[in-house]
């Protein structure tokens, strides 16, 4: 759990890193502001393809690829959130530090709950998740003036801040789970860097969102 959490620190650091790296390159920002088709679909399957990759190395066998996958897809992350970064310096801090009191507080509850009390909530979070997807594919459409769009965006929003609150307890329970019941002499050994992208992914989706609440 402990190696866990430290790439999943690691993975944070590293996605800020590449936010303000992206946000200084004129060229690469001009690139993620396009608000074109081809864009948004090149971003979507690079940061799908960025996860599939990081899961499909092997920890115990290929390190060195693994360790390099886990750092490109923190890096895609990044330039994905570097945008963000236009709403201004003290707004990405407020945010920061939100999420952070929010992943802490809810990681401590997740710990803390009895044993397996988040993990039955994979099929409604799975729901909620379609319903947040739907609103924020819709909000791209639908000016947030209207009526029908201002009311997606909030979906958007806020369902989807309660949405990933849920869903880091349930990864976090998944991760103790998975940590505690793994075998000491598996096939396959404990795969840190696998464990945390769950965890990371929601908290990387808070912050989103909290940045984006007026």
């Amino acid at each position: 759990i402990h190696s866990t959490y430290m790439y999943f620190a690691g993975s944070v650091g590293l996605t800020a890193l590449s936010a303000v790296a992206v946000s200084r390159t004129p060229a690469l920002m001009g690139l993620m502001m396009r608000g074109s088709w081809l864009a948004i679909g090149a971003t979507f399957a690079a940061m799908i393809g960025a996860g599939m990759l990081v899961r499909s190395i092997s920890y115990e066998h290929s390190p060195v690829p693994k360790h390099l996958a886990w750092m490109f897809h923190a890096g895609v992350m990044g330039a994905v959130i570097a945008p963000l970064t236009l709403l201004g310096g003290p707004l990405m801090m407020r945010a920061a530090w939100y999420t952070a009191g929010i992943v802490g507080g809810l990681s401590t509850v997740a710990m803390c709950a009895p044993s397996e009390k988040f993990l039955n909530m994979g099929g409604p979070l799975a729901v909620g998740f379609g319903v947040v997807f739907a609103s924020s594919i819709g909000s791209m459409f639908l000016p947030p003036t209207s009526a029908f769009g201002a009311g997606l965006y909030s979906v958007a929003i806020y369902g989807g801040l309660v949405l990933f609150s849920m869903f880091l307890l349930y990864d976090t329970q998944k991760v103790i789970k998975r940590a505690e019941t793994h075998p000491l002499y598996a096939v396959q050994k404990y795969d840190p860097i696998n464990s945390c992208m769950g965890i990371y992914m929601d908290t990387l989706n808070i912050f989103m969102r909290l940045v984006m609440i007026p």
